[in-house]
């Protein structure tokens, strides 16, 4: 999404900073190297299990549908994690060997239904531009301003509404997204070969393995098993996506004023999750450290925090608190903060009566 308007307003946190969001990309660099062994054990405790787990919720299914069920839950966060593991080869830092993180990245893909130079591209624009209010729209989560709201006609406001509704954004759009929309890779046509290439050869591999799968337990276990965990797996990502950049202090803002260091630092959460959940989403929760310094391994991110405690504390987000994150969806440039639809309209109402402007 482009909209060269400049904001009347900056927002006075950005300007005084640079320099302290510059020193943590020097002191971050300490921690982007990999460690091999470290990488293939993480590879292996995590593939492996979601192997048994798939195994046994298909074996489960003679018991009873209900048992197979309970299996599928923590196989949906282990394809989760797999998911993680991919991204990290995306950002060349599992290995730390390019043709080698692409070739595990390109393996794992098959099992998460995402083809993996198609998305790594996609990713790649979203860390570029995170927070960029000119440079929306590649990899991330749809956002409009206050204003551009406003400018929407009634139809245009309420397919946004839809949109932003918890119920298409974490039920309906993870479906979309890793069942349909990621098979064909249109929003990439201009950007080469290799999207498409990698889109159609992952669309071959995962045509074939669900084959295999389909002649070995049958079509029916199949869907049965594999569709929940997919579809359970898409909307936790999903939602680890969306409370990473869409939380009340995040930062949004235009160039000039906008700088990478400090929209990756302030723009991006913590999302303080207990140690097994930590774990299972790999780290992804200190995504403000991760977008500050993509080349960190999901591994060593712990190692940060621990070392540098401070970090810990910005944009933290609790699990509780961030179930009151999905009411936040526009983007409001003159308090430089996240509104709900109720707050926007209340303020459009405000000032169309000439009335003081709620807090």
């Amino acid at each position: 999404m482009k909209n060269t308007r400049v904001s009347q307003l900056s927002d006075p946190r950005a300007a005084a900073t640079t320099d302290r969001e510059k020193a943590w990309l020097k002191i971050l660099s300490a921690y982007r190297q990999p460690h091999p062994g470290r990488s293939t054990f993480e590879l292996a405790v995590t593939i492996v299990p979601f192997v048994l787990l798939w195994a046994a919720a298909w074996a489960s299914l003679h018991f009873g549908y209900w048992l197979g069920m309970v299996l599928v839950v923590p196989a949906a966060g282990f394809l989760l994690r797999l998911f993680m593991l991919q991204h990290d080869c995306g950002h060349g830092s599992f290995f730390g060997r390019r043709r080698l993180d692409d070739w595990t990245g390109r393996v794992i893909g098959v099992l998460t239904l995402t083809p993996y130079d198609y998305w790594r591209r996609a990713h790649a624009e979203h860390h570029a531009s995170a927070g960029n209010l000119d440079e929306r729209g590649v990899g991330d989560i749809r956002t409009l301003t206050v204003a551009e709201y406003e400018a929407l006609t009634r139809r245009g406001r309420l397919v946004y509404r839809l949109y932003r509704h918890p119920l298409v954004m974490f039920g309906i759009g993870p479906a979309w997204l890793f069942l349909f929309k990621q098979r064909l890779p249109f929003g990439m046509m201009r950007s080469g070969a290799l999207p498409w290439i990698s889109t159609m050869a992952t669309n071959a591999a995962i045509a074939a393995l669900a084959g295999l799968l389909v002649w070995a337990v049958g079509a029916g276990p199949f869907l049965l098993i594999h569709l929940p965990i997919v579809l359970l797996a898409g909307a936790a990502g999903v939602w680890l996506f969306y409370v990473q950049h869409q939380f009340e202090d995040t930062h949004w803002s235009r160039p000039p004023e906008w700088t990478f260091q400090y929209a990756a630092l302030h723009g991006a959460s913590h999302y303080d999750l207990p140690r097994p959940l930590r774990w299972i989403t790999g780290n992804i929760g200190m995504h403000h450290v991760h977008h500050l310094s993509s080349r960190v391994p999901f591994y060593r991110l712990p190692e940060v925090l621990r070392d540098y405690p401070e970090l810990g504390d910005l944009g933290r987000i609790t699990i509780r608190q961030s179930l009151g994150l999905v009411k936040l969806v526009l983007w409001d440039e003159g308090s430089h903060r996240l509104l709900s639809f109720r707050e926007a309209d209340a303020r459009q109402t405000a000032a169309r009566l000439a009335l003081p402007v709620p807090a």
